[in-house]
């Protein structure tokens, strides 16, 4: 199993870049970055910078959106980077959430995030595409990107059904942003039955799980710090699970009830605090989520949920580093895990 790390672009945007190289020394595989413009810095400089500054890890935004930028124009930006650093890059992707909803927009449709993952790996690949239609319809392609260029990846978040049916039809690889194993069973299940029904390998998709990470010595003082630090993601996922269940369902064709049940409480969202440690709306969110989500405890018990999800298929963990001890779950992990997790 790879470890990849999860960035906010706060500023300086040189800090995000010295994490990056203290991740690739650490062993991480992957710098992921939230993608959301008015919230943070844009990260396509950054990540432009990181690839520059390191010599391995890969880097990608998770994630972006289709709405926020024209998908050739995010298709343009993918195709430079890994013309300049190779298979370096990978787009993550989704229907759009912070970025798009700090502007009052919607969310595009499930056949609007269809139709950016093809673009976007078709031009990376040195394909052409069709935009528009009747009178208007153009093809478009890239002069400059070699035709059979290997295309970047494109892995798709998801949650619900749809879009774990969409993702396991047309995406490279699936990132589910929660590290419940019971959850990560469900999703990844959809996502290779609907692969398997589309007529492509579901061994060919790859997994990626991503969450917060906080190591501690055992104690229970420091648990229930670790805690109250990772509280906020619990109340980030329920964001986009009330999207859900407001349209299928807490059960049956819907999500399962793990998922479910813990937003009855829930009273809104602030994208003021989104991923912020210490988001006052995630008073909701409690202890056992917090514990299922995330993981929390000392290196054992990393490896221990770490190996759980590697026998379910992941092969990624994902550290979100938004928490008071960013630099140090880095080195812990380094330390640690990931030469471990690396063997699962």
């Amino acid at each position: 199993m790879d470890v990849g790390v999860v960035f906010q672009t706060d500023p300086p945007a040189r800090a995000v870049v010295a994490a990056s190289v203290r991740a690739e020394q650490a062993g991480f595989s992957h710098a992921w970055t939230f993608d959301s413009h008015v919230l943070w810095q844009e990260p396509y400089v950054i990540h432009a910078t990181i690839l520059e500054a390191t010599e391995r890890i890969v880097v990608g935004p998770m994630v972006t959106n289709p709405a926020t930028r024209d998908t050739t124009v995010t298709a343009s930006t993918f195709a430079t980077l890994a013309e300049m650093h190779g298979n370096r890059v990978v787009c993550g992707i989704g229907r759009g959430d912070s970025a798009v909803r700090t502007l009052k927009g919607q969310p595009v449709t499930l056949a609007g995030l269809r139709e950016s993952v093809e673009t976007i790996r078709t031009l990376t690949g040195g394909g052409s595409v069709l935009r528009g239609q009747g009178e208007h319809a153009a093809s478009v392609s890239f002069p400059w990107v070699p035709e059979g260029t290997p295309p970047v990846e494109v892995w798709v978040a998801a949650y619900g059904p749809k879009a774990l049916q969409l993702t396991g039809e047309v995406a490279d690889g699936f990132i589910l942003q929660l590290a419940d194993p019971t959850i990560a069973a469900w999703t990844i299940t959809k996502v290779r039955e609907a692969a398997e029904a589309a007529g492509r390998d579901p061994a060919s998709i790859r997994f990626c799980v991503a969450a917060p990470a906080y190591v501690t010595d055992g104690s229970a003082a420091q648990l229930a710090h670790a805690r109250e630090q990772t509280r906020w993601f619990g109340g980030m996922v329920g964001n986009h699970v009330a999207d859900i269940v407001a349209k299928y369902g807490g059960d049956g064709a819907g999500v399962p009830r793990a998922l479910s049940d813990y937003i009855a409480a829930r009273q809104g969202y602030d994208y003021a605090q989104h991923g912020r440690a210490g988001n006052t709306h995630a008073d909701f969110v409690p202890d056992e989520i917090v514990d299922r989500f995330c993981v929390l405890g000392p290196p054992a018990a990393q490896l221990e949920r770490l190996a759980e999800l590697a026998e379910l298929g992941c092969d990624q963990f994902a550290v979100y580093a938004q928490h008071d001890a960013k630099d140090s779950v880095i080195d812990a992990y380094g330390t640690h895990v990931v030469e471990a997790a690396n063997t699962l």
